[in-house]
């Protein structure tokens, strides 16, 4: 996985993370948790910026959902 996979991110999000609130969640943090991810790797030329985190916060929400 990598930045624009932002539906698989917020999966294993919501499957690793269950005890966290995506609603309440801060960008730093997100990004963070993101990161730590074991199928996570950045890829050169997709870097992260806050257009991509609202997108995975908001798919996490909707798994949550």
């Amino acid at each position: 996985m990598h930045w624009l996979d932002v539906q698989d991110i917020a999966e294993a999000l919501a499957d690793s993370h269950a005890h966290i609130d995506p609603t309440t969640i801060s960008f730093p943090a997100l990004r963070a948790l993101v990161t730590a991810l074991p199928d996570f790797a950045e890829q050169t030329g997709h870097p992260c910026n806050e257009r991509i985190l609202e997108a995975i916060q908001q798919h996490w929400i909707d798994e949550k959902a």
